[in-house]
């Protein structure tokens, strides 16, 4: 089959291009080549999405299947605008932030979404959704629903999720900040959490694009408890340390952020408006053939990728080493861990 990735040099886009090469599907890549290399073995064609003509490399031949994971929706519009008559069918990665609510848990894909951003293009991360939502709307112009697949991805982790959101915790886990092994976790009561592999989101994309399947899909893991999650976690990682568990207060007056970025507890949700944006139902997708596999093997290969890197890197997601150890004394009175 032929494949079109538009992307395909960074984290997910390289894991749909070796899962489809690995198929012996022939596969071109568009993208500007910026976020990495292009990937062995694949028909690279460099160009920016940001203009009119970018696909005219690709435009006068036919696809059995595009790969889209753009952000963008004047991207978006122009491929579909491009493609529409030379394309079979048509796979555009979106996420679960095009919904409306994120407080109801176990919700599917007839919940109401955002409004779609009318601009071509985000202005800040704040627009991310509405994005989205545009560029699904423009999918469907194009393909219909018939020749289009939506995946709404959820929470992706495995090797190479520089976000560190899904490795932070087995490498805490496995290399405790402080000589007793004591790790800082928040409270889980009532707080869950979905990680799907990008391995198995990857593989679904190519297959299910390639196989027909259409319609608009929340592509998220299993559900579980964050207290179950963090149990696993610690399980891959053979952690025997105590477990030091701040209350959300504390946390919050200590200026720790939840979910990710700099001195954050990834995957802690506070603000009640979105603690089931990790619940979910994804049961559609499980119909439709996507299959995840067991947490623990995603958690033990992504703690492997985390050690072949700098551990002690500055961090998408996650404490510092220093900065951990200065939380703990401070919520252990000030006197520091033997």
């Amino acid at each position: 089959m032929r494949i079109l990735i538009l992307g395909g040099t960074a984290w997910l886009g390289g894991e749909v291009v070796r899962t489809a090469l690995a198929a012996g599907h022939e596969v071109t890549c568009l993208a500007r080549g910026e976020s990495g290399p292009m990937p062995d073995g694949v028909h690279a064609v460099l160009a920016d999405r940001g203009e009119d003509d970018a696909l005219e490399g690709v435009r006068r031949q036919d696809w059995d299947l595009a790969v889209d994971l753009a952000w963008h929706p004047g991207q978006v519009r122009r491929a579909v605008r491009d493609l529409a008559d030379r394309c079979r069918h048509y796979v555009f990665v979106s996420s679960g932030n095009v919904y409306a609510d994120h407080s109801t848990p176990g919700a599917d894909e007839t919940a109401d979404l955002l409004p779609p951003l009318e601009a071509d293009a985000l202005r800040s991360i704040h627009d991310y959704g509405p994005a989205k939502v545009a560029s699904e709307r423009y999918v469907l112009q194009g393909f219909g629903e018939d020749r289009s697949m939506l995946v709404r991805s959820g929470l992706i982790g495995g090797p190479g999720d520089e976000s560190d959101r899904s490795g932070y915790w087995p490498m805490r886990f496995a290399h405790p900040a402080t000589p007793d092994g004591a790790v800082l976790v928040p409270e889980t009561e009532g707080r869950t959490c979905q990680l799907i592999d990008v391995r198995d989101l990857a593989s679904w994309l190519v297959i299910g694009g390639l196989t027909g399947t259409s319609g608009a899909y929340d592509a998220v893991g299993e559900t579980w408890s964050l207290a179950d999650h963090l149990a696993e976690a610690r399980k891959v990682a053979g952690h025997t340390g105590p477990l030091v568990t701040a209350s959300d207060a504390w946390l919050v007056e200590h200026d720790v952020a939840e979910w990710m970025g700099a001195k954050s507890l990834p995957l802690w949700l506070l603000d009640p408006q979105w603690l089931a944006f990790t619940n979910r139902s994804g049961a559609k997708a499980r119909a439709a053939g996507l299959i995840a596999r067991p947490l623990a093997h995603t958690l033990a290969d992504v703690l492997a990728w985390e050690e072949a890197q700098d551990i002690d890197r500055q961090r998408g997601a996650g404490l510092s080493a220093a900065t951990e150890r200065a939380l703990l004394d401070e919520f252990r009175g000030g006197t520091p861990l033997a």
